[in-house]
């Protein structure tokens, strides 16, 4: 069991022999030991710590020893736009959301990509998730560049704010305290080294409305808004992915008209030569986490490739993005896999699918005490003419945050169940998608900064 330092001196002494600090500056003088305990001991207290200074501590150390290491926290943007040039062509960057034993599942992706030379994928997770797993930004990061440490990955790490999603409600109310929140969080990962983000006002498209551009008037007012905050903040040298959205997902399937009615109105709110958006997200049919049916099945879904490939076309011919984004999409059959990377698909984002395979693998037990949790403090969620398989299902990917540490720390016989299936998923999926041996076309566009824990731009 890793150490968890309870107060900073603690924390340097499970440093001494294998990382100097002196003052801002870190060395590593131990590689192989680093490897071997010292960066298990170092994000255990980063996440587990009950020392709010030591843990912030441990999440610096984290960053500074990555980017000395070589793992370094990068945008996505440079990349996309040789897609929109038409350098790049036919790859789907896998973009995963790690709900739960991220540090664990991280690694899992990192083997992966070290044994397909894979440079292409991408970390994230939703403003959403981040509030019901427990994991603030700088957390997730911290994880996500402790597990490429573990493994030896070095080269750019892309790590993504998925659905930084306006609230509909809250923006009729006060629009300027709605974007403020959106803004707020948008600067905590930025500084946390999320180089990549996914702007979400496609919740206020109002289709009552009689024109197309009017429908998505606050959608694109307030992704230009974000953009050029974003461009205002985000730290020398790096230029950050943003992503724009179009049709709300689980909504209305999106139309190429709808994509150039937006693209119309951000493009004149954004200030003349400012970088804008690299990639749009489209609704094709699908909805996140899958439709459960009554007995807990997932219901098929019929997917409209026509949708991507349209509009992805027109993305990378006319405005010059990488092309369209698909959500909720981990729970798709898997033979339709390889169908992205040929319809001008730049990004496939990828959470439910894996959440099961962890669900199905626990012990028993565990699973029935988070259940009984899920059935007591969540039974408001519980919508009428829901079976209990249905609520549950909809419902337990909030049980990774009130049991972070007993998923993180479960019996090995089961954890290692958990990610030997999960790295034969991620393995398979990624090779569908066209993911494997991009490592050198990544590096040949994206040259990562390495810059320090918090900084942006003032």
């Amino acid at each position: 069991m890793p150490t968890i330092a309870k107060n900073t001196e603690e924390l340097n002494s499970l440093l001494n022999g294998v990382v100097s600090v002196e003052g801002e500056k870190v060395s590593i003088t131990d590689e192989s030991k680093l490897r071997e305990s010292v960066i298990d001991d170092l994000i255990y207290t980063a996440v587990f710590s009950e020392d709010e200074s030591t843990k912030e501590e441990a999440k610096r150390l984290i960053r500074e020893i990555a980017n000395e290491f070589g793992a370094v926290a990068a945008s996505i943007h440079d990349f996309y736009m040789a897609m929109g040039r038409g350098e790049v062509d036919k790859i789907t960057t896998p973009a995963v959301n790690i709900r739960g034993m991220t540090y664990d599942v991280a690694r899992q992706i990192f083997k992966v990509a070290l044994n397909h030379n894979i440079g292409a994928f991408i970390f994230e997770i939703a403003k959403s998730e981040i509030g019901y797993t427990f994991q603030r930004p700088s957390e997730y990061a911290a994880c996500v560049l402790a597990a490429a440490i573990k493994e030896g990955y070095k080269g750019p790490v892309f790590i993504q704010g998925d659905h930084f999603q306006f609230n509909a409600k809250k923006y009729a109310e006060d629009p300027e305290k709605e974007l403020q929140a959106i803004k707020d969080l948008t600067e905590e990962a930025l500084k946390a080294g999320f180089y990549n983000i996914d702007i979400d006002p496609s919740t206020l498209v109002d289709y009552s409305k009689p024109t197309l551009k009017e429908q998505q008037y606050h959608n694109y007012i307030n992704t230009a808004k974000m953009t050029q905050f974003i461009r205002e903040i985000e730290p020398e040298g790096v230029t950050v992915s943003v992503g724009g959205e179009i049709g709300h997902i689980g909504g209305k399937n999106s139309t190429v008209e709808e994509f150039e009615a937006f693209m119309e109105g951000y493009l004149e709110e954004l200030p003349e030569g400012m970088p804008g958006i690299s990639k749009i997200s489209v609704q094709t049919g699908t909805e996140h986490g899958g439709i459960p049916l009554p007995d807990g099945r997932v219901a098929e879904v019929k997917l409209d490739f026509n949708v991507l490939r349209d509009i992805g076309k027109v993305a990378r011919e006319k405005y010059g993005l990488g092309g369209t984004v698909q959500h909720g999409a981990s729970t798709l059959p898997d033979e339709l896999f390889d169908k992205f990377p040929e319809n001008n698909c730049c990004e496939i984002h990828l959470a439910t699918g894996f959440q099961n395979i962890m669900y199905d693998l626990i012990p028993e037990d565990f699973k029935q005490k988070i259940y009984s949790w899920i059935k007591e403090n969540l039974k408001n969620e519980w919508k009428e003419g829901w079976t209990e398989e249905q609520f549950i299902y909809k419902t337990r990917k909030k049980g990774f945050g009130p049991f972070k540490y007993e998923w993180w720390t479960l019996d090995e016989e089961y954890k290692n169940k958990i990610l030997d299936a999960l790295y034969k998923k991620f393995e398979f999926l990624f090779g569908k998608l066209n993911a494997f041996n991009t490592k050198e076309l990544v590096e040949k566009y994206v040259k990562p900064v390495k810059l320090p824990y918090g900084a942006i731009r003032k």
